[in-house]
């Protein structure tokens, strides 16, 4: 399956919020959304409201846009989440939350969940002490992340860490800056996750 390479503006536009997929730049003025806070095309300003299955639709495409998965992805992550004890939407963000490249996000080392995607990627950081470069992968309970010895002077991680500051660490990680490492303390409940998401609509719909 090929990924979107369009711009990621008119991504945040469609759903009409935030999705915080080009780091920095969505704190600023010149975010998409803070000048022109529409759905993208000739249409975009007079589009009517959704039906019930169109807000569904949109929930589920603004999770697979925010944390950069594929629908057969997302499918996957919902059968999993199904089959887990508790509230399958609470399940299913959880898992999310938990994937690789979202926990190198939310320690700070990227400024984004796509330059995290390329990070991990490039084999710039260890789990436990072992090499990952799967972006995917589920990271659980007392793992420890950090970034590898040599590529801890990469600029790109730095200057990720000094912007990360202001957004802070949630309650669920623990951060050692000066060791660029982090630890998964607990895992995240559907307190701990902020996104803009109303879950129950993508149960919703890949209950029909």
């Amino acid at each position: 399956m090929g990924r979107y390479t369009g711009p990621s503006c008119k991504l945040c536009r469609r759903e009409r919020t935030k999705l915080f997929l080009k780091g920095a730049r969505c704190e600023t003025a010149k975010c998409a959304i803070e000048q022109r806070n529409f759905p993208p095309g000739v249409h975009g300003q007079r589009r009517g409201k959704d039906k019930p299955y169109g807000l569904q639709l949109r929930e589920r495409q603004k999770a697979r846009r925010m944390y950069g998965v594929g629908e057969k992805q997302m499918r996957n992550y919902f059968r999993r989440a199904e089959s887990r004890p508790g509230l399958t939407g609470d399940n299913l963000l959880s898992l999310l939350e938990r994937r690789f490249d979202n926990i190198v996000f939310r320690l700070g080392f990227a400024t984004s969940r796509k330059q995290a995607r390329q990070l991990v990627c490039h084999k710039h950081f260890t789990v436990n002490g072992k090499l990952v470069n799967v972006p995917s992968y589920i990271v659980g309970e007392g793992d420890m992340i950090s970034v590898r010895e040599k590529s801890r002077s990469l600029e790109v991680i730095k200057s990720a860490m000094e912007a990360a500051t202001l957004r802070g660490v949630p309650e669920w990680l623990e951060l050692d800056a000066e060791r660029m490492g982090g630890r998964v303390v607990r895992l995240p409940n559907r307190e701990d996750i902020t996104i803009p998401v109303q879950e129950e609509l993508i149960v919703a719909l890949y209950s029909r």
